[in-house]
């Protein structure tokens, strides 16, 4: 079975060069979407679509698609506390779905557990009235969802680049290194 880091690494790893990456975290009522840069380093919120049909709402989606040059999406994947798929999940699935014959884009699930409730504390610590929560709430999850892969996919490189250092440099010691039984004297 592939992991999830192989999963992620895969999904990045198969984009275009400077592609961007779409966010999406997909409610009942609202749609939250956040854009990677060209680098996929950062995410930034993007723009809440309010839910009319799915129709209108994916018609929204692939025109900032298309306008932003996306490569990817990363989907939220409301998994419940335990890790399992509840009904929100197959929704998202269900939509994942219908979606991918309209807008042909690789996705990459990723879960979403507590990234409203996250986004929505730090909302609160900066003191932001419930009409500007509500309206930033859904985008800025989307921007946490897409964070944590895109912060997931850096630490995976990062620990590939050391584990190759280290074998470079553990490859240099051993021609260093006397033969066995002999000295470096000479």
């Amino acid at each position: 079975m592939i992991s999830r880091d192989d999963e992620l690494v895969a999904f990045i790893d198969g984009l275009a060069p400077r592609a961007r990456l779409m966010g999406l975290d997909l409610g009942t009522k609202t749609i939250g979407l956040a854009l990677s840069d060209v680098e996929r380093r950062i995410a930034t919120p993007l723009e809440t679509i309010k839910r009319v049909k799915f129709t209108p709402d994916v018609g929204r989606i692939k025109d900032l698609a298309a306008r932003y040059e996306v490569g990817g999406l990363v989907f939220g994947l409301p998994l419940n506390m335990d890790g399992t798929e509840g009904p929100r999940s197959q929704a998202t699935r269900a939509f994942v779905r219908n979606l991918k014959p309209l807008l042909p884009l690789p996705v990459l699930f990723w879960d979403e557990r507590m990234s409203t409730m996250v986004v929505t504390r730090t909302l609160l610590d900066a003191d932001a009235s419930r009409a500007k929560r509500a309206d930033a709430v859904d985008k800025m999850a989307a921007a946490y969802i897409l964070q944590g892969a895109l912060d997931r996919y850096e630490r995976i490189a990062a620990d590939a680049e050391a584990a190759e250092d280290e074998a470079r440099l553990r490859s240099e010691l051993d021609l260093n290194a006397p033969p066995e039984g002999g000295s470096l004297d000479t």
